[in-house]
């Protein structure tokens, strides 16, 4: 009986035995000698050699699948208790559990920098604040070429055809009408290709200035004078002015006044010594367009009749003396001819709309220093003119009457019906719809003084108020 437990233990030792599993099952790497006794009815046995052999097989199969679990859990793959491989179920490389794919390091001495110190990757030309120096040519390259070494590289800039030259010396001449700086013009042109094209800078700006005002033309006299030697020669300015005696005729459809407007600039040029006194003499008796011969002529006569600027000062640039003066000469040659149409045209020549209210205060003082009615009625036509045709607004209407009503005082000193003058013009200028009633009911009267009362049975007043 005793030899058969013996033999059925020795079968059955490190399977049954869970002490034996949890000595096997640990991390220690020594292999040593296990005794293990069994005890059967109170005796003491040793295990044969057989059974420990392959109980320290099972163990280091153990510990190599707990070891290595997480490197074979992404590959699907482990051991059996066997020792045998065994297909598990695959690990997304997304899960935590599955490393195959991780790229960082396993032996945790990586200092998580980017490759080649940022130096690396896509569209990257070595690493932050990297000086390239110059790269020798290398004579025995089979590329290279004994030209390279003298060759000089500069920008090309193409010359602009017609379509491209007018759209873009086109608002740089606008914009010079509001600056009225000639150096920005001369670097703007310089930058570019003009080419052949150079000597229609002269055409193209004197055409624009025929459809602007007078302070623009004298603008544009001062910008052809300081172009030439700079950026036009000479040559450049005359025969720009050549085409436009031919071109007259179209000119002559947008602007009437073209032919008398060219003369004044072919004056202005040779008076200014951008073009040669012999120009004019050059083409009589050559000339077969009637426009270019009265421009001809009047450039003529221009410079037997005076000399420099022919332009004047225009807007806001001339003194306020030398304004208030044409003004008066404005408003005395309408009451001579009565042509509101043309006292329109001359009070927007001024080219100061900012001081109508002058033009309001000199008429309506001019109608309270008249003795007639005529003053009185032509006034009161050219402001409701004007107030139709929105020449004048509403605030240089309303500041000229105020400025009436100030001083009226002063006024009243030297003409007696001032008061009675100003109440009946300023009821007819609202009646014409020139003023609001607001305005109306500003003017000022006068206080009627009493020296008899109605119930004193005409006695005199002793105090005079």
């Amino acid at each position: 009986m005793a030899t058969e437990c013996q033999a059925w233990l020795n079968d059955n030792l490190v399977e049954n035995n869970p002490l034996s599993s949890s000595l096997l099952s640990s991390d220690d790497e020594k292999v040593e000698t296990l005794n293990i006794d069994n005890e059967i009815n109170g005796n003491w046995t040793t295990a044969t050699s057989s059974t420990i052999h392959e109980a320290r097989v099972k163990a280091k199969a153990k510990r190599r699948l707990r070891k290595n679990s997480s490197r074979d859990s992404g590959r699907g793959d482990s051991l059996s208790d066997n020792g045998e491989s065994l297909r598990a179920i695959l690990v997304p490389p997304t899960s935590p559990k599955g490393k195959l794919l991780d790229r960082k390091s396993r032996s945790r001495k990586g200092r998580g920098l980017p490759k080649k110190g940022g130096a690396g990757g896509k569209g990257v030309w070595g690493s932050p604040g990297e000086v390239y120096d110059l790269e020798e040519i290398d004579v025995k390259d089979p590329n290279y070429d004994e030209d390279q070494e003298n060759c000089v590289y500069e920008t090309v800039v193409l010359p602009l055809d017609e379509g491209v030259f007018e759209k873009t010396v086109t608002p740089i001449v606008q914009e010079y009408f509001e600056h009225g700086d000639t150096n920005e013009v001369a670097e703007l042109l310089s930058e570019l290709n003009l080419g052949e094209m150079k000597s229609d800078v002269p055409m193209l700006a004197v055409s624009l200035a025929l459809e602007a005002k007078a302070s623009h033309r004298e603008l544009t006299s001062r910008l052809l004078t300081d172009l030439c030697g700079k950026l036009l020669s000479t040559a450049d300015v005359e025969k720009s002015f050549d085409r436009l005696l031919r071109e007259l005729p179209e000119l002559v459809l947008d602007t009437p006044g073209a032919p008398q407007l060219v003369g004044q600039f072919i004056a202005r040029a040779v008076g200014d010594k951008i073009l040669s006194r012999d120009y004019i003499e050059s083409y009589k008796g050559k000339v077969d367009c009637d426009h270019a011969r009265a421009a001809l002529d009047r450039a003529a006569v221009l410079l037997k009749m005076s000399k420099g600027g022919l332009w004047g000062i225009g807007g806001g640039q001339r003194p306020v003396k030398q304004l208030i003066k044409e003004i008066n000469l404005l408003l005395k040659e309408y009451l001579l001819s009565g042509d509101v149409a043309e006292a329109e045209r001359c009070l927007q020549e001024l080219e100061v709309p900012h001081f109508y209210h002058e033009f309001i205060y000199e008429a309506v003082v001019m109608v309270l220093e008249s003795t007639g009615e005529t003053t009185f009625k032509m006034v009161l036509q050219l402001l409701k003119f004007l107030w139709e045709s929105s020449v004048i607004t509403v605030d240089q209407m309303r500041r000229g009457f105020e400025r009436v009503y100030m001083e009226i005082p002063e006024i009243n000193i030297d003409v007696p019906h001032a008061y009675s003058v100003l109440e009946q013009f300023v009821e007819q200028s609202f009646n014409a719809g020139v003023i609001n009633k607001k305005l109306r009911d500003l003017c000022p009267c006068r206080g009627r003084k009493r020296f008899v009362s109605e119930g004193d049975g005409g006695r005199l007043k002793l105090e005079s108020y």
